[in-house]
């Protein structure tokens, strides 16, 4: 066969030199450089019917066609690239066999094959890596294991030791020597690379502790952030608002600073209710007996004062006390009625998780009046049920007020200005 090749190339040389003498050797090799060009275009289109017909089966058209981000699409693009990395190979093997070895057109055809398999080599690890994005993405555990910063890393890596063997081979130096002399260019890679590394760190930290995970509703008020995290990559961390917009964090900045992750609300199975009713403190006083007989006809406070009149009935009369004097003896207050009526509310309340904390407490005065603050949860995560469930419980509490003679602080407005001046 070489003998073959070696009389062909002869016989070309020849032909040229009769035809165009004093170029021949430049013919042959446009010659030569045709028919590489040509073959690898055959093989190109050989690969890549190939690679259709395989892929065909397993990959609907239509879904490759409509995401450019399914795992079939991102198959289509490996199998490009691997195609144009042997491609190269295939020149340089062509070219070897029809140029003579040590000239200077079979030098300049290695080096430009050379880079070219290295650059598509290292698309074709890209592509692969991109395919493991796509297939962990749809894997329930990807959420709490971000994959993305740790395929990030790999391809920059690859980038860099790919970078020093291109320069190497056009060097037609060892990549060792310039290897070695990375140790001098240290800080400045450090420098460079900063938020690479930084990232890099706080998603191993963040993974491993569990902190933060796709889908998690982050809230990071330094950063304007209050959202679902949409993407965790190598540098930074994407959060969708509330209001739609994306707000994008510095991946380190999640070690370094505070933010609220609500993922254990939302695992819990309930949502707290923390809000306060303030009660005009001159509504405060006790209670006689005409409001006491009204209010044992409330369904949920009959068992309360069943239990409560007796005892202090009988511990007053126990000690003999004279209750001509409203400072003397036990009494029940309107408000104290009040909070043990709402905890009764929420006990009953078909919404309210009775397995988790439930009370109604008494805060401490204010200008602004008494609080009297629920602090319960939901039995849903629901945002808007949640709204929903909150605002009725909130409705009735105001409606009930007049019921055990109470008010509701409100400040002087306007028109009670004016209503005083008339």
């Amino acid at each position: 066969m070489t003998e073959i090749r070696s009389q062909l190339r002869e016989f070309l040389l020849q032909w040229f030199s009769l035809y165009f003498p004093g170029s021949a050797h430049l013919w042959y090799n446009i010659l030569v450089l045709c028919w590489v060009g040509l073959f690898a275009l055959i093989l190109h289109l050989i690969l890549r019917s190939v690679s259709k017909r395989l892929l065909k089966g397993r990959f609907s058209d239509k879904v490759v066609q409509t995401d450019t981000h399914t795992p079939a699409d991102l198959a289509l693009k490996l199998t490009r690239n691997i195609s144009f990395v042997l491609q190269g190979a295939v020149v340089v093997i062509q070219a070897r066999l029809w140029v003579p070895e040590g000239t200077a057109f079979l030098h300049i055809i290695e080096m430009f094959t050379d880079q070219w398999i290295i650059l598509f080599a290292l698309l074709s690890l890209f592509s692969l890596l991109n395919i493991f994005q796509a297939i962990s993405d749809r894997q329930p555990i990807a959420a709490h294991f971000p994959l993305r910063g740790f395929l990030q890393t790999i391809k920059l890596i690859a980038s860099v030791l790919t970078g020093i063997l291109a320069i190497s081979l056009l060097m037609n130096k060892s990549p060792l020597i310039l290897l070695s002399g990375l140790g001098a260019l240290s800080a400045v890679l450090l420098l460079v690379f900063k938020d690479a590394i930084l990232g890099l760190v706080a998603g191993i930290q963040l993974s491993a502790n569990n902190m933060l995970a796709v889908g998690d509703w982050l809230e990071m008020p330094k950063y304007g952030a209050d959202g679902d995290v949409i993407d965790i990559a190598l540098t930074t961390v994407k959060v969708r608002n509330w209001d739609k917009t994306i707000t994008t964090i510095p991946t380190y900045a999640l070690i370094s600073d505070s933010f609220k992750n609500w993922r254990g609300m939302s695992e819990s199975g309930g949502r707290r209710i923390k809000r306060s009713i303030h009660i005009e403190m001159s509504s405060v006083r006790f209670l006689d007996e005409q409001e006491v007989t009204a209010l044992k006809k409330a369904d949920l406070l009959s068992h309360y004062l069943e239990i409560t009149l007796p005892a202090i009935n009988e511990q007053n009369t126990t000690k003999k006390i004279d209750m001509s004097c409203t400072l003397n003896g036990r009494r029940l207050t309107n408000v104290g009625t009040f909070r043990h009526y709402l905890v009764a509310l929420l006990k009953h309340h078909p919404h309210i998780h009775q397995g988790m904390t439930l009370m109604v407490r008494q805060l401490e005065p204010t200008k602004n009046g008494l609080p009297i603050e629920i602090y319960a949860f939901t039995n849903t995560t629901n945002w808007g049920e949640y709204e929903n469930i909150q605002s009725d419980i909130f409705d009735h509490i105001l409606a009930i007020l007049p019921a055990f003679s109470l008010r509701a602080h409100e400040a002087p407005t306007g028109n009670d200005i004016r209503q005083l001046i008339k």
